[in-house]
């Protein structure tokens, strides 16, 4: 059976990266591949443009045994695609065999939270995400945000989302004071106990680094991490190495219980 982020024992260790070529975005799944990742997260972003298509995504999807998630937002550095021109993409990545694809939670309507609440763009979503269903693929749909969140909150947003037709849902808060991480604990905590689907819960901020180790231990099913640190994307990602010997040397995870 071919391995998904789904059909594999939770947390799953995903290496995330971009690249601007085919051979640069191989390099690295293998990189992650041998450091210990489950699987892989590729950022499209600076892929260039003559890259952008079916095969060019099977070759690097072909070059490793992991499954691979998709993501393509709204920082496009090669071609400023618009919503519809970047969903292309990432379908063109569903087709290549992509395992998830992410769709953002405000797509054809950016919206406060990314998170649209617009009838038409609600129902436009339905409709790309029964199509990347069609072509095997799963979806998470995912919401980024520069300020905290309470638990509530965070529940009824992805509870919110997760009725479109997401396999996954993930929401990226921001913590920075030690009431912000108390709470975003608390939050993880409850998405475990109420939500009753897979789920990303990641905070970013000067607070964020303990909540981004427990976290996979308290519910969270897909988290990220990096093989080593690349300049040109940014050093925030813990490492694979570190995230995996902190959660291998902790024995206990919440789903033993």
């Amino acid at each position: 059976m071919k391995r998904t982020f789904l059909n594999q024992p939770q947390p799953v260790a995903t290496g995330i990266f971009a690249g601007q070529t085919p051979q640069e975005l191989i390099a690295e799944a293998r990189n992650c591949e041998f450091e210990g990742a489950d699987g892989l997260a590729i950022e499209l972003r600076d892929l260039k443009p003559e890259f952008r298509n079916r095969d060019s995504l099977k070759s690097v999807i072909d070059a490793v045994n992991l499954p691979t998630m998709f993501c393509f937002y709204r920082n496009d550095s090669q071609q400023n695609l618009d919503d519809d021109g970047r969903q292309e993409i990432l379908l063109a990545a569903a087709e290549a065999g992509g395992s998830i694809i992410d769709v953002m939670g405000d797509l054809y309507d950016p919206s406060p939270m990314e998170l649209t609440r617009n009838p038409a763009a609600i129902d436009k979503q339905k409709r790309l995400i029964d199509r990347i269903h069609s072509l095997g693929a799963d979806v998470v749909i995912s919401s980024h945000m520069q300020c905290p969140r309470t638990a509530e909150q965070v529940f009824e947003h992805l509870s919110e989302v997760a009725k479109r037709g997401a396999d996954v849902v993930k929401i990226v808060t921001t913590v920075n004071t030690d009431e912000e991480l108390a709470e975003a604990f608390r939050t993880t905590l409850l998405l475990k106990r109420e939500l009753g689907k897979p789920f990303i819960h990641l905070c970013n901020g000067s607070y964020s680094r303990p909540h981004r180790f427990m976290g996979p231990a308290l519910g969270v099913s897909i988290f990220f991490c990096v093989s080593h640190y690349e300049p040109r994307y940014g050093m925030t990602q813990p490492t694979i190495r570190a995230m995996k010997s902190v959660l291998n040397n902790m024995h206990w995870n919440i789903n033993d219980f």
